[in-house]
């Protein structure tokens, strides 16, 4: 039996690879004279940890504006609708307040730290992500004693690993 085949196809051939066609090569861009002054002003960690901290900030006037907003406060009977409309704007004012110093502090402190670790170390590796978010986690959690600024240190320290290799930043 006798079987046909395409006038194009050979039988029992095998396929030839294609040589896959290389991107051309570009020349290499030296970077311009104000390209160098930003990233020695970015690289400068007060400049840095400035930055992280207003960041910081705005993240939390949002997130407690937005969290102050889902509080239900208890209302009383006794409230107008415009009592109460000014008693929730003064408790989201509250709320949000709050939020960004914390949130400020923290951007500050961690960003501070990292840079710090990472200009002595001259490595950025995870190391400087784990140390940055112990001494920030043992900073705002100081006031509560050594065993909380322990378990702050550890705890923040652990957060930052995690969104460390779910950011996947380091090699």
């Amino acid at each position: 039996m006798v079987t046909s085949t395409p006038d194009n196809e050979v039988p029992n051939a095998s396929p030839i690879p294609k040589e896959v066609e290389k991107p051309p090569i570009e020349p290499i861009r030296l970077p311009t004279v104000e390209e160098i002054r930003g990233q020695d002003i970015w690289n400068n960690c007060a400049v840095r940890s400035v930055f992280s901290g207003v960041m910081g900030g705005a993240l939390g006037l949002a997130m407690g504006l937005f969290i102050g907003s889902l509080d239900n406060p208890i209302t009383r009977d006794e409230m107008s609708g415009k009592q109460q409309f000014v008693y929730q704007a003064k408790q989201m004012g509250r709320r949000s307040w709050s939020s960004a110093k914390a949130f400020a502090v923290m951007g500050f402190v961690f960003s501070a730290a990292e840079c710090v670790i990472e200009k002595a170390r001259a490595k950025h590796d995870t190391t400087n992500t784990v140390v940055a978010g112990c001494v920030t986690g043992g900073t705002i959690s100081a006031k509560g004693g050594p065993k909380a600024a322990c378990v702050g240190c550890a705890g923040f320290a652990a957060f930052s690993v995690v969104i460390e290799k779910f950011l996947d930043r380091h090699d």
